[in-house]
């Protein structure tokens, strides 16, 4: 069965939202929402090596875990585990292009500026209590729920 056929793009971006809503970070929760599609990957590592890119990579601010997840897909997907130059300059054109959609559709990639901290500030490694207000507070369900829509979209679009 062709997997591609049965995506349903609000119900990837449902999905994800609900990854992060049960305690998965933003990259995870991106990566676990289509775990499915690539049944020959070990999910357990690269949920493992997600778990990295949370908080814009590790509290950092920095690249929106929910970008970095896409792009774990496209590398899932399209990368190249060789120095295939070719294999490689595809799998960053497919990051390219799902990032610049989700920057279309949220004015940036970076995730100090979608949280509206100060830019810079280096929060403490250790994250927040996932409470009611932090759920309140956060706009990642919504950028997750936005990156799953991007990529669902992308994988209608090679069938």
């Amino acid at each position: 069965m062709d997997l591609n056929h049965t995506i349903d793009v609000e119900e990837r971006g449902e999905r994800g939202r609900n990854n992060f809503l049960t305690g998965l970070n933003c990259a995870q929760s991106v990566v676990a929402a289509f775990a499915d599609l690539f049944p020959n990957a070990d999910i357990d590592t690269a949920m493992r090596m997600a778990a990295s890119f949370g908080g814009g990579m590790g509290r950092l601010r920095l690249t929106c875990g929910a970008v970095s997840g896409l792009a774990m897909l496209a590398g899932l997907e399209c990368g190249a585990a060789t120095g295939d130059l070719d294999a490689r300059a595809r799998n960053y054109a497919l990051v390219q292009e799902l990032a610049a959609q989700f920057k279309a559709h949220n004015d940036s990639l970076i995730c100090a500026e979608l949280l509206g901290l100060r830019s810079g500030q280096i929060d403490p490694p250790r994250p927040s209590e996932r409470t009611t207000e932090y759920y309140r507070s956060r706009p990642c369900p919504v950028l997750i729920a936005c990156a799953c829509r991007i990529y669902a979209q992308h994988r209608l679009q090679q069938t």
